[in-house]
């Protein structure tokens, strides 16, 4: 609920500057991979398929992508813009941001940032009250953008998202490519996606080893899709 909220205070505020899908043929592109994802996460998570879905695209040049608890989805036209993503890149992106979803990690975090003690007091209050929860929205939002994940965060929502981009049909390997990319730019002003994803040699490695377990899931999914 928390999330819910902060995401429509978000694309509320967005919405009134206009930049919120001020890009019909970003916003079509980032849907149509989104939504080629989004059946997979039954692998995963069956009751996620079922999720009140949000998918939208706000027009800044930072370079960012987030998933909400219980999907929502925003992408910043400055990621596809900046690093020139292609539509296997932009679903590797958004498999990962949907692995952090899919396993909770923002409650995670809000569990870490509060401590547990606070946030069971604060959801036992929230029966009677919406303060609550409109003060837990500003806690994801801050735990969103401003909090890194950690290396188990990161790894778990990279193999979620290198399983879910390969089930969907993308080839696995853009996600060494995306790496790649975010490696070029990262010295960069307006890479936010690097302050709360740390990067690393590591994480591209261990993702080249998991390829020869994803590719059969791909190749697989290509075969269908051409039938």
């Amino acid at each position: 609920q928390a999330s819910a909220q902060s995401y429509e205070q978000l694309v509320s505020t967005g919405r009134a500057q206009g930049a919120i899908n001020a890009d019909p043929a970003l916003l079509a592109r980032v849907r149509t991979i989104a939504n080629r994802l989004i059946p997979q996460v039954a692998v995963f998570r069956p009751d996620a398929v079922n999720w009140n879905w949000e998918i939208n695209v706000m027009t800044t040049p930072e370079v960012n992508a987030w998933c909400m608890a219980g999907g929502k989805i925003m992408v910043y036209s400055g990621l596809v813009d900046k690093l020139h993503l292609s539509d296997a890149e932009l679903a590797a992106v958004l498999g990962h941001e949907i692995g952090h979803a899919l396993r909770e990690h923002t409650r995670e975090k809000v569990s870490n940032a509060l401590g547990t003690q606070l946030l069971l007091a604060g959801v036992a209050a929230a029966t009677n009250a919406s303060d609550n929860t409109m003060q837990l929205a500003n806690v994801v939002s801050q735990v969103t953008f401003t909090l890194p994940n950690s290396r188990e965060m990161e790894t778990e929502a990279d193999h979620i998202g290198l399983e879910l981009m390969a089930r969907a049909g993308y080839d696995p390997h853009a996600a060494l490519t995306l790496f790649q990319k975010m490696a070029q730019v990262s010295g960069n002003d307006g890479l936010a996606f690097l302050s709360t994803h740390p990067q690393s040699e590591e994480r591209a490695k261990d993702l080249a080893a998991r390829l020869p377990i994803v590719m059969p899931l791909y190749q697989a999914a290509s075969k269908s899709a051409s039938q």
